[in-house]
Order: structure tokens, then sequence, then C-alpha cells
């Protein structure tokens, strides 16, 4: 059967990436795009989203994942669909960070979460779970008419590399992390060993803490001439909760620098021989910190 494929976020850090793929690499489908600033369009554009999802038997929603308006629109057109149909759904693991546990924030935490063995507890998890709104949202049309539609919500880590979109080609970590640097220090919370899980935007999975991120980050813009000292420099929890207020999180300085978020990918290699072979963090951080700089700049 000839596919159509409405991809909502074109121009977002991983949906323009992942259009990218399909264009390049898809020539037998039929895509349609959502575009933020090319196209009138965005996640409160109800009627043009419900019409474009109509016309699709496989959505693929990228760019906000708390967006509840959209995603009923989107539920509701693939089920009005004669045909069954298919919801691919970015969420993120955010909504297993334990940035509200204050015996975790800057320490490690040894749990890591499997997409296997963990998915009922993370079915489970409070409504106040970031990202938990649109994701219980997906599992009750899931359970009401899982005849009809076939959905599954992708969790990825944090996120490093370049990507290939239209618009934002650039990590939020890696410039914010940036940009506190430069006001301050390379920096860490209590011990700093809180650690987060990596993916490449092209596939790699990996573990780094936040001390061992801030040291290497403090040695590369020390040799470009972004900051004068390398040394570490230890902040409180207060000053980490002041961070990154335009994002409009609540805590988001707290979740990406002082919490835990670790996961493990079982389902993809069991189901779908995933092999990663992208670079590491490591081999990326110099190139993602002097982007994010350079954007900055603009």
């Amino acid at each position: 059967m000839y596919s159509r494929i409405f991809l909502t976020g074109g121009t977002s850090y991983i949906g323009g990436t992942i259009l990218d793929t399909l264009i390049t690499k898809c020539h037998e489908y039929d895509i349609t795009v959502l575009l933020r600033n090319i196209v009138k369009g965005d996640y409160d554009s109800f009627d043009i989203i419900s019409e474009a999802a109509s016309q699709a038997n496989v959505v693929v929603h990228n760019g906000n994942s708390d967006h509840e308006g959209s995603i009923k629109a989107l539920i509701a057109s693939l089920l009005r669909r004669s045909s069954p149909s298919f919801l691919v759904h970015l969420g993120g693991t955010k909504i297993i960070a334990d940035w509200r546990d204050p015996t975790c924030i800057g320490k490690l935490n040894p749990k890591v979460w499997s997409d296997v063995s963990d998915i009922e507890a993370i079915n489970s998890l409070p409504d106040n779970a970031l990202h938990r709104n649109v994701d219980k949202i997906i599992q009750a049309a899931a359970a009401a008419h899982g005849d009809r539609l076939n959905p599954a919500i992708v969790c990825p880590p944090d996120i490093y590399g370049s990507g290939w979109g239209l618009g934002r080609t650039q990590s939020i970590y890696m410039p914010e992390f940036l940009n506190e640097i430069k006001v301050g220090a390379p920096f860490y919370v209590v011990e700093g060993t809180n650690t987060r899980s990596w993916v490449h935007t092209e596939d790699l999975m990996t573990e780094a803490s936040q001390l061992d991120i801030a040291k290497a980050a403090g040695k590369i813009l020390k040799k470009h001439g972004l900051i004068q000292q390398e040394e570490l420099k230890q902040v409180s929890i207060d000053q980490v909760d002041t961070m990154i207020k335009s994002r409009h999180y609540p805590s988001i300085g707290r979740h990406m620098f002082a919490a835990n978020s670790r996961s493990k990918a079982e389902r993809a290699p069991k189901l779908l021989g995933y092999e990663p072979k992208a670079p590491s963090i490591w081999e990326t951080m110099e190139a993602d910190l002097l982007a994010g700089n350079a954007s900055k700049a603009m």
C-alpha cells in the first residue's frame, strides 16, 4: 500500500533530521510537513493538523511533547480513517528524570530504566512526570481503539550532534551549558556525579556525568579562548535553579545540570536489530560547543 506520512515539527532539531532522512532515503512515501515560520501552521492550528492527518496513514509528531491539543487533533483525525493508521510520537526521557528527588540532585542514581523490563513502571509514572500528560492521551487512545490506531511513543534521552534540518540544528543542552559557563565557569552541583544517557542524532547511545561533561567542556572552551580558566566550580542547587528560565519548564536548570536520567534501549536491538555506529559525545562535543557559540553570536 502506498504510504502517506504527515510530519509535524519539521523545523525542529529532531523533526528536521527526520524530514531530511525521509526525503533522502524513503522515496516511496508521499510526505506532508508542518513547518513553523515557512507555511502557516503551528501546534494550535487544529484545522490544518486535522486535515493533513486525515490524509495520512502514518503521522510522525515532533517538536512539542506536551501539547495536548495537537495530539488530540491528530488522534481524532486518524480515527476517522477507514483503514488502520500509525502514530509515532516523540516524547523523551524527561519523564524518568529524578529532578524532584532532593536525595539524587548532583549524585549518581543507580537506577537505569529499561524500555522492556521497566515498561509497566514507566506507564504508571505519576501524572506530574514531564510529558506524562500527552503520553496518557496516546495510551488511552491505544487501549480504546487498538484495532484502528497503532501508536508508538519514542523517548530519546539527551541528544548531541548536529541536526540536518531546515531550522534548528543544535541540541538544547550544549548551547545552554555554554551560556552558563561563559558567565561563570564549568560547573557541577554537589558531587557532580548525576548521570544522563545521551544519543547521537544518527544513533549512538552512551552515558556521561555532569562532572565529566564540565571537565571536557572546560578544556575545549579554554583551548579556543572562550573562557580564561578551565577549573571547575561547584554551584549551589539554588543557583542552578535560576538557569535557563527562558525555556519555561519547571526547574529546567535542575533537570538539565543536576538530575539523573539514565535509560537503556533494549527494545530496538531486540526487535529492529539496532546497532549504534555514530561518534561518541566526547568526539562531537568540541563541534557542538563551537556551533552553539557561533549561533549565539549571530
